[in-house]
């Protein structure tokens, strides 16, 4: 059983690791995962107000209303993660990264509401 358990946990940190293919799609474990690890650059593109009425530890907000490709964190073995709310402003966000070339650039679509849902923890303040 524990080596089965190593086994699912060194799958799981192994898609985290080095850069996101073109529109990955990350799960809540792996978001989890890559924030534990300091593997991940989470970008959450909701507006200011929503962001500092609750957002996931270590995000980094980036809204929608003004993003710009070019304000993500530099190409690394890091991959950048964006989200939001629901999913549909990320999948925004990620179509403008897209247009830039950029390719290193996926998605958590299950965004806030997945994270709320399964009790992942949420801080306020910007």
């Amino acid at each position: 059983m524990r080596l089965a358990v190593l086994v699912f946990l060194g799958g799981l940190m192994s898609a985290v690791v080095g850069p996101a293919l073109a529109g990955e799609v990350f799960s809540f474990d792996q978001v989890q995962a890559g924030l534990m690890s300091n593997r991940i650059h989470l970008v959450d593109v909701r507006e200011a107000d929503e962001f500092a009425a609750g957002h996931v530890p270590g995000a980094v907000n980036l809204p929608l209303s003004a993003f710009k490709a070019g304000q993500l964190p530099p190409p690394s073995k890091v991959p950048v993660v964006l989200m939001c709310r629901s999913g549909r402003r990320a999948g925004e966000a990620l179509s403008i990264v897209e247009a830039t070339g950029r390719t290193d650039v996926g998605l958590y679509p299950g965004s806030m509401i997945e994270w709320t849902e399964k009790n992942g923890p949420v801080v306020t303040g910007p």
